[in-house]
């Protein structure tokens, strides 16, 4: 389709990563900057959509990372990718209830998409939060920040090895404009780095997420200034078989990489190992890895599950279990995701992290 020329941005090769943040961060036609795609109606649905106590959970874990801080007068807590702002609402209803810490935390919202910083607005309308496209103006106490969901939707690259030979997969297009994937030689430049990585070093087919390693140094690099941490939720596995993770998904199923473009989601699965491997060049320390399920029990879901639902009638006893059933579940997100904390601390003892 002649269409999808837009997306090379007047380009005729690109590789994996520039195609894919074309697609879906492009000011004009990108898929996150012009579609809703949140919840039942959406493509997609996340954690804080599924059931309020995952927020909650979040919240407490938040508060008592203050408390291991030692309770400081300045305290910054920055959401990476808020979505619909429902993960930040129930934070703050939540913290309401922390009167110390409520009135010292500033919460600060990192969204790219003007889009969904209109839809964020106006769900969030009951405290006071600021929306940035950098951490410049973070200057004071430590910084948690928080993402769900938000690293597998950052572009990453790929590359294949053919004997002593890495090369880059790359996006083209034939006379009938139909897209079509090639392989080139890659550069110097991205061979030092895959080569740097022991995670990587045996495999044949690998997915580096270039972008969101940038993304993450910014962070870094405030944390070495403030002291505080990384807490990222995502889907992803610990020992990458060489595959390919790239996935459409459009209206809750999956759709074929290349069709739909910019109306449909693309994200790819994260590799754990790798991202503590990189957390460890830093300079960061990292917690065991573990999944959505153990954190989420660790933070004591179950037990607030049982104290919400005693004030429940039994059809709404059966939609809340249900719905923690869907976080917890090895048959849905409970093994799948996993949770991962880098820190500049002098204490481990985080919540959640037995």
């Amino acid at each position: 389709m002649k269409s999808n020329l837009k997306f090379f941005k007047k380009s005729k090769l690109l590789p994996v990563d520039e195609f894919f943040k074309n697609v879906l961060y492009d000011n004009n036609f990108g898929y996150y900057k012009s579609k809703f795609p949140f919840g039942d109606k959406g493509d997609f649905i996340t954690s804080p959509n599924i059931s309020y106590l995952f927020s909650e959970m979040v919240a407490i874990w938040i508060i008592s990372t203050w408390e291991l801080f030692g309770r400081p007068k300045n305290f910054n807590i920055v959401e990476l990718g808020p979505g619909d702002g429902s993960l930040t609402n129930i934070l703050l209803n939540s913290f309401k209830k922390f009167p110390e810490f409520n009135s010292i935390k500033n919460i600060f919202l990192y969204e790219e998409s003007d889009y969904l910083k209109k839809i964020q607005k106006k769900k969030i309308s009951n405290g006071k939060v600021f929306w940035i496209s950098d951490f410049t103006t973070i200057k004071k106490g430590p910084v948690i920040f928080f993402g769900n969901e938000f690293f597998d939707a950052l572009p990453i690259k790929q590359f294949k090895k053919r004997k002593d030979s890495i090369f880059e997969k790359n996006y083209t297009f034939d006379k009938n404009y139909k897209i079509k994937e090639v392989f080139n030689k890659a550069s110097k430049t991205d061979i030092k780095i895959l080569k740097s990585y022991k995670t990587l070093k045996k495999l044949n087919f690998i997915e580096l997420p270039k972008f969101g390693f940038q993304e993450l140094k910014k962070m870094i690099k405030k944390i070495s200034e403030l002291k505080g941490c990384i807490l990222m939720i995502d889907y992803g596995y610990l020992k990458s078989n060489n595959q390919n993770t790239l996935q459409s998904i459009m209206k809750h199923k999956k759709n074929n990489l290349l069709d739909n473009l910019g109306k449909a989601d693309i994200t790819a699965h994260v590799n754990f190992d790798l991202l503590k491997e990189f957390f460890l060049k830093n300079n960061l320390k990292v917690n065991n890895i573990i999944t959505q399920k153990e954190f989420l029990k660790n933070m004591g879901i179950i037990e607030r599950a049982n104290i919400v639902a005693k004030k429940m009638r039994f059809s709404e006893q059966s939609d809340l279990y249900l719905r923690v059933k869907r976080l917890l579940s090895s048959r849905y997100m409970g093994d799948l995701f996993k949770v991962i904390l880098a820190y500049k601390f002098n204490k481990n003892n985080f919540a959640g992290f037995k």
